[in-house]
């Protein structure tokens, strides 16, 4: 029988001392043995402190058939697969999430920019002179046709077209666009 089933042993008689004599010599080469596998120190101490403390709590689990240090090892060798196994199902939880939010946040700077480009349209609308203002409002926010927006302005269907026409012009200049 080896050194550490001798402690684990006196452990179950209830010698408190055994625990540190097991944590000083399985600790640390637990810690080592996981972080080949996980390749993260600290996710390897957080494994190897979870082997070592079920062997702590559930007793009677270790039957002496294989060495401690082997029980402990095979322990944290499973432990760290399933840590793998967790952190790839949360790494693709949250590579979804971060396309998700990437979406939602390309659709945000669309809806910013649409509405600053509002602003600046309504803003440049807001300097034409008032018939041609009065036309564009009409037409395009109120979805009149022309001949409703002629009756409205008391102008013909021509004068209607007229006015659009240059106001589309002087708007595109006042855009930035030719």
């Amino acid at each position: 029988m080896d050194k550490c089933a001798q402690c684990y042993r006196r452990f179950l008689d209830g010698d408190e001392s055994a625990v540190g004599e097991i944590m000083d010599e399985l600790f640390f080469k637990l810690v080592l043995f996981v972080d080949r596998y996980l390749h993260d120190v600290h996710a390897s101490e957080d494994v190897a402190l979870d082997v070592m403390s079920d062997l702590f709590v559930y007793k009677r689990r270790y039957n002496f058939s294989v060495s401690l240090k082997t029980y402990v090892f095979m322990l944290g060798k499973s432990r760290a697969i399933d840590h793998l196994r967790h952190r790839k199902a949360l790494n693709a939880a949250v590579i979804e999430e971060a396309e998700d939010l990437a979406d939602e946040r390309g659709d945000l700077i669309g809806k910013v920019i649409a509405d600053e480009r509002k602003r600046e349209l309504y803003g440049a609308v807001g300097r034409l002179p008032e018939d041609m203002r009065t036309a564009v409002h009409l037409v395009y926010f109120e979805e009149m046709t022309y001949d409703e927006a002629a009756k409205v302005m008391k102008k013909s269907r021509k004068q209607i077209d007229n006015l659009l026409y240059r106001a589309k012009k002087e708007l595109r200049k006042s855009m930035g666009e030719s």
